[in-house]
């Protein structure tokens, strides 16, 4: 499953409000990212408007793809644009950048034990 971890930038003027709307989330909308194949999904949100974004998923394309297709997440977008800086009339989910990861740690741990063990 691959771990996909992406940024945007939260008007700092709106930091708190942005903060309050993820602190009840609407039920149709966990549902929607569950059944579109998003696991673990998490935001961090740093003072200065970083907002960094993670979540699980076998095929992102197909992920994003699905929830493009609800009518909940047209809403939920809508309502969280005005949050966002940079967008360039982007909605949020369009306007994310995805990180590129260039570490894990079981990974390499799994690794160096192999070559341990091959020794």
């Amino acid at each position: 499953m691959r771990r996909v971890c992406f940024v945007l930038r939260v008007r700092p003027d709106r930091l708190a409000e942005y903060r309050e709307r993820h602190t009840a989330v609407w039920p149709e909308m966990l549902r929607a990212l569950r059944d579109a194949g998003w696991h673990d999904y998490s935001l961090h949100l740093r003072e200065d408007g970083l907002l960094v974004g993670y979540f699980r998923t076998e095929d992102l394309a197909e992920s994003l793809a699905a929830m493009e297709r609800t009518e909940v997440n047209a809403r939920w977008q809508e309502s969280m644009a005005p949050f966002f800086v940079g967008l360039d009339g982007r909605r949020p989910d369009q306007g994310f950048q995805v990180l590129d990861e260039i570490f894990d740690l079981d990974t390499q741990l799994t690794a160096a034990e192999s070559a341990e063990e091959g020794a």
